[in-house]
């Protein structure tokens, strides 16, 4: 009819999100359900943006459990009220003399920001401290390297690090508050760098300048990792960072050499990597000075299999590391890799019954066989590798050609020389030659 008019839909309103409540699956569902204890775990990483967070519940027995939303991050003025508080600056009284490794680490240190945009999965410092960098003023930062050079017992003029969880996030944040309220990702930087995220290291810069020219002060350190992959944005800031602030060596993480590995950490491909270490000998050279890159790597993280670990062994071998110290995954209280550690599931995807299945290493055997990849040098693990590769069909990788990643012969004797660069030399003895075409080995 002429006088018809158009249906007008209304939509229902979207309900407040603070008067909205997420219902997590009952304690006893999940203690015993490996599904639903990645489910929660997801749900619970989904609703860490302060922004859009709403509260949990889980009933536990005839109770329940409420967990509040994240809290709203602190602003730079509250940030320099909490550092400015009158800090003794020394162990409690009640150690005496006892010597403490982490004061010794901290003593000279300056915590510059708080908070992380990683999310990388093995690592909880999100949910303790935020994804939203909250930073402290440069005029706060400075005063504070002051009052270390002018208080604290034992100051040679070496500042040991300007950081916080990690080196280079200071003052960086989303382009759009409106976006950064209302994004759910867990994380800024993975799988590449968000295009809202502002990359500039420029205030960061100006607090190294300023920072090393304070009188009494000889050397700045930048002793927290650096996500490299941020850090390539800004060749400046990496100029600045490689000429002035290292120490000799710079530690990095890129944790890993293979794609399905890195996916469940989180983590940048090995392809920043390269960037960042041409950057990095670039400028090191410009300086005049012989700098190393320190890599740390994890063994028998959750989705890791014997061939990753294999691959990760013979890319070490191609650049010649040989690695010390090594870091065999340990699940810890709230990190997602936790989660696929005891559920076997992938909580970054929907998770279901028959959604991704992970592999976890969690036999001592096989994580005992994933470090020694790494330390694949190193002639006490040479005989469990040569097993596992015999086994993998790659007994090829057995001998002396240069391919090959461990000799067929076991030294009699070994003694560890350490080189000036951190390396260590094996001097070994090889076993004398038997009469017949094969030897025997001890």
């Amino acid at each position: 009819p002429e006088d018809a008019k158009p249906i007008e839909i209304v939509r229902k309103p979207k309900a407040d999100r603070t008067k909205q409540v997420v219902r997590l699956a009952a304690y006893e569902e999940v203690a015993h359900d490996p599904v639903m204890y990645a489910h929660a775990s997801r749900v619970l990483h989904l609703e860490a943006n302060p922004g859009n967070a709403r509260a949990l519940v889980q009933r536990h027995g005839d109770r329940e459990v409420w967990l509040n939303p994240p809290p709203i991050p602190l602003t730079t003025k509250e940030m320099d009220y909490v550092y400015d508080l009158p800090y003794a600056r020394k162990p409690h009284p009640a150690y005496k003399n006892a010597k403490i490794p982490a004061w010794e680490m901290i003593r000279f240190s300056v915590n510059i920001m708080r908070g992380c945009f990683g999310g990388c999965t093995f690592c909880s410092i999100t949910e303790h401290e935020g994804r939203i960098i909250q930073s402290r003023s440069e005029a706060s930062i400075l005063k504070e390297v002051e009052e270390i050079r002018d208080k604290v017992e034992g100051f040679t003029g070496v500042i040991s690090d300007l950081g916080g969880p990690t080196a280079n996030m200071y003052r960086i944040a989303c382009k759009s508050e409106s976006i950064e309220k209302n994004c759910r990702k867990l994380s800024c930087v993975y799988p590449g760098i968000c295009e809202n995220l502002n990359t500039d290291h420029s205030a960061l810069i100006q607090l190294y300048r300023k920072a090393r020219a304070l009188k009494g002060v000889k050397k700045i350190l930048i002793g927290s990792g650096v996500r490299y992959d941020l850090a390539v944005k800004s060749p400046e800031y990496v100029k600045e960072l490689v000429q002035h602030h290292v120490g000799g060596y710079l530690k990095i993480a890129p944790e890993h050499s293979e794609e399905n590995v890195l996916s469940k950490m989180m983590k940048p491909s090995l392809t920043a990597y390269d960037e960042f270490k041409v950057m990095f000998e670039k400028f090191s050279a410009e300086a005049g000075k012989k700098q190393y890159l320190i890599p740390y790597f994890i063994a028998a993280h959750p989705g890791t299999t014997d061939e990753d670990m294999l691959n990760l062994a013979l890319w070490l071998k191609k650049y010649d590391f040989k690695l010390d110290q090594v870091q065999n995954f340990t699940p810890t209280p709230m990190a997602m890799a936790t989660a696929m550690y005891h559920s076997g599931k992938n909580p970054l995807r929907k998770v279901t019954p028959d959604s991704e299945n992970v592999p976890v290493p969690k036999a001592g055997n096989v994580r005992k066989l994933h470090k020694a990849f790494i330390r694949y040098h190193d002639p006490n693990n040479w005989p469990i590798l040569r097993e596992a590769l015999q086994k993998m069909g790659r007994a090829d990788l057995i001998g002396s050609a240069k391919h090959c990643l461990i000799p067929a012969w076991q030294p009699l004797s070994n003694k560890s020389v350490t080189t000036v660069r951190g390396e260590q030399l094996e001097r070994t003895v090889r076993p004398r030659r038997l009469e017949g075409k094969k030897r025997r080995f001890s």
